[in-house]
């Protein structure tokens, strides 16, 4: 895949990547690294700090008392969490430093993928009884791939995007051939460079694979329905479009049909909650 591999490397020379939380996810994967050492290495970026705490002390966590330094903050979170929280964090940097002047709608990407990562802790603890910090992980950025493409070859991802948009053709066939690859190759590369769990890098890498017949309890197939469902609710990055899932998955939710309407019903307060944690900074 030589062409995802240039275009994560070219994001990497437009420095778009904030380069302290980038090394605090790569640290998180080592299991020698101490609290003494992320707290370092956090302070080092004052925002980093400032989200820290702000998230924590959200009304979404509803602590009894006020958290007021890193170290709490950490131990409070845990390390998945503030792995996902420091993640949140690189990929708000990313669609924050997209061009204005894009067609694509960098605030329908973003609430598509809170939603798809909120959903998808929603179905692994609830339907599989769980722990989901790494299906919300895997859902928050597996379209990442998107805005990443959107940077470094916009007009090309352009074309893409508008020939997919509102009709039947298919956004992963558009980007091979105006691209040259597509956004679950870059962000698959983007996760493994990032030392994200392996269980993750597949999910974004097979979210779109057709040919693949993912296991409903796995990352990769929790994804895909938590993709289902927010996509059936119109928060999609590309309107009208409601990508059709397998015939295993679907046959797995109607199995389970009691749960999964229970969890789409409390979706939307549950998704308005989380904007208010989550929301991307305008």
């Amino acid at each position: 895949m030589p062409k995802a591999r240039d275009i994560v490397q070219r994001v990497k020379v437009m420095k778009t990547l904030p380069n302290i939380a980038v090394r605090l996810t790569r640290m998180i994967s080592d299991d020698s690294s101490s609290l003494q050492e992320f707290e370092e290495v956090i302070r080092l970026d004052p925002t980093l700090v400032l989200r820290l705490l702000k998230i924590v002390n959200s009304p979404f966590y509803a602590l009894s008392t006020e958290v007021e330094s890193i170290a709490e903050a950490v131990a409070f979170l845990g390390m998945d969490n503030l792995r996902n929280m420091i993640v949140m964090d690189i990929f708000k940097h990313i669609i924050n430093a997209a061009p204005s002047d894009s067609g694509f709608s960098r605030t329908n990407l973003w609430r598509h993928s809170a939603a798809v990562g909120v959903t998808s802790q929603m179905i692994s603890e609830r339907v599989f009884e769980t722990k989901g910090e790494d299906a919300f992980l895997c859902g928050l950025i597996h379209d990442i791939g998107l805005i990443i493409e959107d940077q470094v070859v916009p007009e090309q991802f352009m074309n893409a995007f508008s020939a997919c948009t509102g009709g039947e053709e298919d956004i992963m066939r558009q980007e091979d051939a105006m691209i040259g690859s597509n956004h679950t190759r870059v962000g698959w590369l983007i996760a493994r460079d990032w030392r994200l769990p392996l269980a993750v890098q597949e999910g974004i890498r097979d979210h779109h694979a057709a040919h693949i017949k993912a296991d409903p309890g796995s990352i990769t197939g929790v994804v895909r329905i938590g993709e289902y469902l927010v996509n059936r609710m119109d928060l999609t990055p590309f309107p009208g479009k409601v990508s059709p899932l397998p015939q295993n998955l679907l046959d797995h939710m109607h199995s389970q049909i009691r749960d999964y309407k229970a969890i789409a019903a409390d979706l939307p307060e549950i998704l308005e909650k989380a904007d208010e944690v989550f929301g991307l900074d305008e």
